[in-house]
């Protein structure tokens, strides 16, 4: 039964990635390599030019699976950035970026943000000493992320740990110190927009907001 539903959650998220055009997962990703269109019957067919809404509509999306968030948490992050000096966009994806579930997939612990969420609700995740059980958790700067020493020999993390992971995944970004052997990583500094890897236009996640408001 758990195989059964294990599967029907991976063929979803294929499915999702074929309708969002991003790849969410490294199984996603060889399927799109291969069917690199739609969903459906009509996949492959050419489609008439999205109105203005829903090209922003589907780009918050894309932005929001690729974090593994809720609604009101994309809501709350934008309007935390909105309230932010500096580059709306930008600033929610730093916000976003230095969520624990995130930095928790970057550092090469897990192999998909919903792995790495599952680790952190399991409290398999210590931020400087402490177990932390909150995958919105807000790492700071000079913060220490790592794997609760009880949990280091569990076989997802013993794979993690060969750095087996981050084969599948985009490289380390620089604004992460990770030491993939200890299964630790420190957030050195707040990321750049170049530095974070989503794919994401983000001004037109902002004028979705900013017009729905």
């Amino acid at each position: 039964m758990a195989t059964t539903t294990k599967s029907k959650r991976a063929r979803n998220l294929v499915r999702k990635s074929r309708a969002l055009g991003i790849p969410l997962t490294p199984k996603a990703e060889k399927y799109f390599e291969r069917r690199p269109y739609g969903p459906g019957q009509h996949g492959r067919a050419r489609k008439k030019a999205d109105s203005d809404y829903a090209v922003r509509l589907r780009e918050k999306q894309r932005l929001r699976a690729q974090y593994n968030i809720r609604e009101t948490q994309m809501l709350r992050a934008y309007q935390e950035a909105k309230r932010t000096e500096g580059r709306t966009g930008e600033i929610l994806l730093q916000i976003l970026e230095s969520r624990l579930d995130a930095l928790v997939l970057r550092a090469g612990f897990a192999r998909t943000i919903a792995q790495a969420r599952q680790m952190v609700v399991h409290r398999h995740i210590m931020v400087d000493g402490a177990r932390v059980d909150r995958p919105s958790f807000r790492v700071k700067e000079g913060q220490l992320i790592h794997v609760h020493p009880k949990s280091e020999k569990m076989d997802p993390f013993q794979v993690a740990a060969t750095g087996a992971n981050q084969d599948v995944l985009p490289d380390t970004p620089a604004y992460l110190n990770v030491e993939i052997d200890k299964l630790h990583a420190k957030l050195e500094r707040k990321p750049q927009r170049s530095e974070i890897p989503v794919t994401c236009e983000e001004q037109l996640v902002v004028e979705y907001y900013s017009r729905m408001s």
